[in-house]
């Protein structure tokens, strides 16, 4: 696989750009050279800060149940880590600090994201055997970045290709906690007939218990990718994924209960309480499809451009206070109130308590969430010699229908209201488009010099019978826009060393939370916007991969929130700018082929981020991470030690802007064993057998908050304890 194309970090540049001493075999390197081995590594062609994961790495070292976010662990400035072992639960991840919905996911170059916050869900597209190589974008981009946050980067997946080779595989695996995958893959080689077209088809299912109790996960995925030659000039993609998945979600749990029952403890089997595993659960449902056409039409242009469509279909139940106190724990008869019975759902106490649990009342929610998009993106190139045109633009249209009600699980899930039922029914509509030129001019040989320049337009709308929080109808809509200005320079010092320099702009729409108020034209909030200063270098030869990169983004137009008394509503939020971030470090990686198969990396990051003004540092931001380790492979065998260190970091800011709760630095460290098993008889399949040890010093710290109870006390998860992973893979040439 092409790495500039796979990443999307740019165009190879000529004669350059072959590496001298990085020899390349049927698009992969060598096994015996740093380039091929490393873990992350940056791309010669980089024009920000990039770290490659290669499919390679995934295939050696990420349990079969692992998703992207499992991937991209080990990139310098990124810190994730599944509480619930890895793929077992939606995770977040963070990349300088900037938390989910502060970046983009792109997967084969196509933005997805829910479009009310801009998040991700990790474990609801595609699986471990569904990708290819992955690249972690620390930067904006330049102006064909496409996406509804391009603020802080880039996580850019790319889906598995078909192999040169026919065959059809069969895998599968078991492991900690009850953990199973298993399926199958069918690679058609390229079918002459059919002017050298070929196809990959991945069918496999996930099912787990999960580490943490009665959090266990039942998924299975489809995914398919058609290339098809039209012409020597043109080529047609088609890919297809569809994915269904149910999960018992813990919210994270106090340290009493951390003290009192484990730090794998997330639900219960205990039917009279709110954490019952049966009342918090998720069925979702995903789908995603495009049709991708490249063309050289002649006179030196070019064409890209995918159609796309992809949807998520969440059906979900969950209590409102599940790891709780007082308010949460279950009642031996309804409580009495001023010489009255309460009902479920009442308020009892000095303090107010919600009835929520006790005979007859098991209060609870159920939610729904659907939403599809239709998109394009398009992009048209001309290379001219001297200089390089390229311009384009990406449209999405997101419609999420939204409900939510409350419910009594006591009485079979029956609505407590039958008069109003639901306190949120809403459709959400996003319209984006960002049309963007860039011009890469080639003064000298081995320098390009990218001005480039795109508008990001966001139109929201909102159509609430049943408006969130407030209860009441809303129809609304703003349009937001901001101009995006970028300048990259890239230059090639030889072939094995380049150099970059980067002054981009990185654009956030409002959050449709800001719509949530009985009048959201008083909030008085403009789009979030980052600007970025970065510089870089990156060294690649078969003994060495090393870079290294310096930055500094001002993050302007901070949303923040305050009361404000609206009459017939009373205390309600509202939203506005107030003063920014800086965000400052300096980030590096490093791989070394020692030789007899034998590879040594570390890579590492210092990070800052400091609110303007109070110099207060942001939540749940590690001041720096590192990673290093060994691997070896040779004559079929690979090995791999891997450690990944998370400095210290706020764990919550308070309403005056100061850091608490702080959480001490975590490591974890992951080893990886694999054999294939090569028969000389050409018709006997090579056989793979793979262990994988996660967390083998079994730490257990408190990594992440995650919120509060509905009394104040905080929820925290922790790292899952040590797991072992085995799995088979059996290829089948015919």
């Amino acid at each position: 696989m092409n790495t500039a194309h796979a990443t999307g970090t740019g165009d190879a540049h000529g004669r350059l750009a072959k590496v001298a001493e990085t020899i390349n075999v049927d698009g992969h390197y060598q096994a015996d050279s740093a380039a091929y081995q490393a873990p992350t590594k940056a791309p010669l062609t980089a024009f920000q800060p990039t770290s490659v994961i290669s499919q390679h790495f995934i295939e050696n070292n990420i349990p079969p149940s692992g998703g992207y976010d499992t991937m991209v662990a080990l990139a310098p400035s990124v810190m994730t880590i599944g509480a619930n072992g890895p793929g077992l639960a939606e995770n977040k991840v963070s990349v300088r600090g900037f938390s989910d919905g502060q970046y983009n996911v792109l997967f084969d170059g196509i933005p997805f994201a829910d479009g009310n916050n801009f998040t991700h869900h990790t474990s609801s597209y595609y699986t471990a055997h569904d990708l290819g190589d992955i690249s972690v974008d620390r930067g904006p981009g330049d102006a064909s970045t496409m996406g509804y946050a391009t603020f802080g980067g880039t996580i850019a997946v790319g889906g598995k290709a078909p192999t040169e080779r026919r065959m059809v595989e069969a895998y599968g695996s078991m492991g900690a906690w009850n953990t199973y995958t298993y399926g199958g893959e069918v690679n058609s080689g390229r079918m002459k007939k059919l002017n050298n077209a070929s196809f990959v088809f991945d069918a496999g299912g996930v099912q787990s218990d999960g580490y943490l109790t009665y959090s266990g996960q039942q998924r299975y995925n489809f995914y398919g990718k058609w290339i098809q030659p039209v012409n020597d000039h043109t080529t047609l993609t088609f890919m297809g994924m569809y994915n269904n998945l149910v999960q018992y979600v813990p919210p994270g749990v106090t340290k009493d209960e951390i003290a009192a029952y484990g730090p794998d403890y997330g639900l219960s089997n205990n039917p009279n309480s709110q954490n019952y595993y049966k009342y918090n659960v998720d069925t979702i449902q995903t789908d995603m499809a495009y049709i991708g056409l490249n063309s050289d039409i002649g006179g030196g242009w070019t064409i890209d451009n995918k159609a796309y469509t992809y949807a998520y279909y969440h059906h979900g139940n969950n209590e409102n206070d599940v790891n709780g106190g007082a308010q949460a724990q279950y009642l031996k008869e309804a409580p009495v109130w001023k010489g009255k019975v309460v009902a479920c759902g009442g308020t009892y106490g000095a303090s107010k308590m919600t009835y929520n649990s006790g005979p007859g009342c098991e209060y609870g929610q159920a939610m729904r969430q659907d939403y599809r998009a239709w998109g394009d993106t398009f992009a048209v190139k001309r290379d001219f010699g001297l200089a390089k045109l390229n311009l384009g633009f990406w449209l999405e249209h997101q419609t999420d229908t939204r409900q939510q009600g409350n419910v009594n699980w006591a009485a079979g899930g029956a609505f407590t209201n039958p008069v109003a039922p639901l306190n949120r029914l809403m459709t959400l509509e996003n319209f984006s488009a960002q049309p963007y030129v860039q011009l890469t001019f080639r003064p000298l040989p081995n320098l390009e010099i990218s001005p480039g320049f795109k508008y990001a337009l966001m139109v929201r709308q909102i159509n609430a019978p049943v408006n969130q929080k407030t209860g009441t109808p809303l129809t609304y809509d703003q349009t937001y826009g901001a101009p995006m200005p970028s300048l990259n320079v890239h230059y090639m010092v030889n072939p094995n060393w380049s150099a970059y320099l980067q002054i981009a702009r990185g654009f956030l729409a409002p959050d449709a939370a800001y719509f949530y108020t009985p009048d959201p034209a008083a909030n008085k909030v403009s789009p979030e916007n980052t600007m970025n200063y970065q510089i870089g270098t990156a060294w690649q030869s078969r003994r060495f991969t090393l870079s290294a990169d310096v930055y500094y983004i001002n993050f302007s137009n901070f949303v923040t929130s305050t009361n404000q008394n609206i009459p017939g509503y009373g205390a309600m939020t509202v939203y506005y700018n107030q003063g920014g971030i800086d965000y400052y470090g300096i980030e590096g990686e490093a791989s070394y082929h020692v030789g007899s198969g034998f590879t040594l990396f570390a890579n590492g990051s210092l990070n800052q981020s400091k609110t303007q003004g109070t110099g207060a540092p942001i939540a749940n931001a590690p001041d720096a991470t590192a990673a290093g380790g060994v691997i070896y492979e040779h004559g079929g065998l690979y090995a791999s030690v891997v450690d990944k260190w998370i400095g210290a970091r706020a764990g919550v800011i308070s309403k005056t802007g100061m850091a608490q709760d702080g959480l001490d630095p975590f490591n974890q460290l992951d080893i990886s064993v694999g054999y294939t098993l090569h028969s000389k008889d050409r018709f006997v399949p090579p056989v793979k057998f793979q262990l994988s040890v996660t967390n083998l010093a079994d730490g257990k710290k408190i990594f992440s908050y995650y919120g509060t109870t509905a009394e104040g006390t905080a929820l925290w998860n922790t790292q899952p304890g040590r797991g072992f992973f085995g799995s088979i893979s059996v290829p089948i040439g015919f």
